[in-house]
C-alpha cells in the first residue's frame, strides 16, 4: 500500500521560497568560512527581530561611523549603545586613531572580546567599573524600542558615559522625547536600514555635526 498520499505536499511557491532561503544560508556560511571573511562586516551577525534588531544599510553605517570619528577627534573614545552596525563599520577602519566599545544586550557580539560590554537598558547604570563617568568623547545610541521608557533609560546611560557629544538614532515620532531627555535636535540626514522599516528613522545630535 502506498502511503505517500497521506504526506502533506508543499506548494511549488513555498518549495521555491525554502530553496532560496537555504541557498542564501549556504552562501552566507560559505562567505564566513572563506579566507577573506570579515568578522566586522554588517550582517556577519544576523538580525534577531525578537530583539528588535534592524541593521543599518552599509552607506548609513559608514556615514555615522565617519561622523563619530570626526566628532571624537584624534585619539577619541567612542561608545556604541545598541548600535552594532556602527561599531562594526568603525572596526573596519583599521589604523584610525580612536578607540571604540559596544554596549549590547545580544551576547553573540561577545565575539568582539573586551570591547563588548553586556548592556540591558532596564538597568542603565549597571556598568563595569572600568567604564568611568564622562569618559567617552561621543556616544552613538540606537535604543531598541520606540518607547519613552526605553529612551529615558538609555538616556541615563548616554549622559553617564559622554563628555558631552551625543548622536542618537531613533524614530521620527521620538523627536519631542529625545529633546526632553537628551537635549538633541533632529538632523537633515536620514538613516536607512538594510530592510525597509515601517517607522521613519532620524538622527539627532546636540552639537554642530556634519549630518545637516
Amino acid at each position: 500500500m502506498d502511503d505517500d498520499d497521506d504526506i502533506p505536499q508543499l506548494s511549488s511557491h513555498t518549495l521555491a521560497a525554502l530553496q532560496e532561503f537555504y541557498l542564501e544560508q549556504q552562501q552566507r556560511e560559505g562567505m564566513k568560512t572563506s579566507q577573506g571573511f570579515n568578522q566586522y562586516s554588517i550582517g556577519s551577525i544576523e538580525e534577531d527581530w525578537q530583539l528588535s534588531q534592524f541593521w543599518y544599510s552599509d552607506e548609513t553605517a559608514s556615514c555615522l561611523a565617519k561622523e563619530a570619528v570626526l566628532a571624537a577627534g584624534k585619539g577619541g573614545r567612542i561608545a556604541c549603545i545598541s548600535a552594532p552596525s556602527v561599531y562594526q563599520k568603525l572596526k573596519e577602519q583599521d589604523g584610525e586613531d580612536f578607540s571604540v566599545c559596544i554596549l549590547e544586550y545580544d551576547r553573540r557580539f561577545s565575539v568582539y572580546g573586551e570591547e563588548f560590554i553586556f548592556y540591558d537598558y532596564n538597568h542603565p547604570l549597571d556598568l563595569p567599573e572600568n567604564l568611568l563617568p564622562h569618559s567617552f568623547d561621543i556616544v552613538v545610541a540606537d535604543p531598541p524600542y520606540l518607547s519613552e521608557e526605553c529612551l529615558q533609560k538609555t538616556a541615563e546611560t548616554i549622559k553617564y558615559l559622554t563628555k558631552g557629544k551625543i548622536l542618537l538614532c531613533t524614530g521620527a515620532v521620538m523627536e519631542e522625547q529625545a529633546a526632553k531627555h537628551l537635549g538633541v535636535k533632529m538632523c537633515k540626514f536620514i538613516p536607512k536600514h538594510s530592510r525597509n522599516l515601517a517607522n521613519e528613522f532620524r538622527c539627532y545630535v546636540n552639537y554642530a555635526s556634519g549630518l545637516d
